[in-house]
C-alpha cells in the first residue's frame, strides 16, 4: 500500500511539473505579446498625436484661407 501511495504520488509531483513548465512558457509567451502590444500601441499613440498636429495645421490654413476670401469679397462689394 505504501509502495502505491508513494508511486502515485510520484506521478503527481510529475504531472504538477510539467503543468508548471507549459505555465510559465505560456507566461512567457503572453508576456512576450504584451510587450509588443504595448509598443503598437505606443506607436499608435505618437502617429494619433502626428496626424492631430497635422489636421490643426490644415483647419488653421484653411481658416486663414476662408478669411482672406471673405476679405476680399468684402472689398469688391
Amino acid at each position: 500500500m505504501l509502495e502505491a501511495s508513494l508511486s502515485q504520488l510520484e506521478q503527481l509531483v510529475s504531472d504538477l511539473v510539467q503543468q508548471n513548465q507549459q505555465l510559465q512558457n505560456t507566461n512567457t509567451q503572453l508576456s512576450t505579446e504584451l510587450a509588443q502590444a504595448k509598443d503598437d500601441n505606443d506607436s499608435l499613440q505618437l502617429s494619433l498625436m502626428e496626424q492631430e498636429e497635422k489636421q490643426g495645421a490644415t483647419a488653421v490654413r484653411i481658416q486663414a484661407l476662408v478669411d482672406r476670401a471673405t476679405s476680399a469679397s468684402a472689398v469688391s462689394a
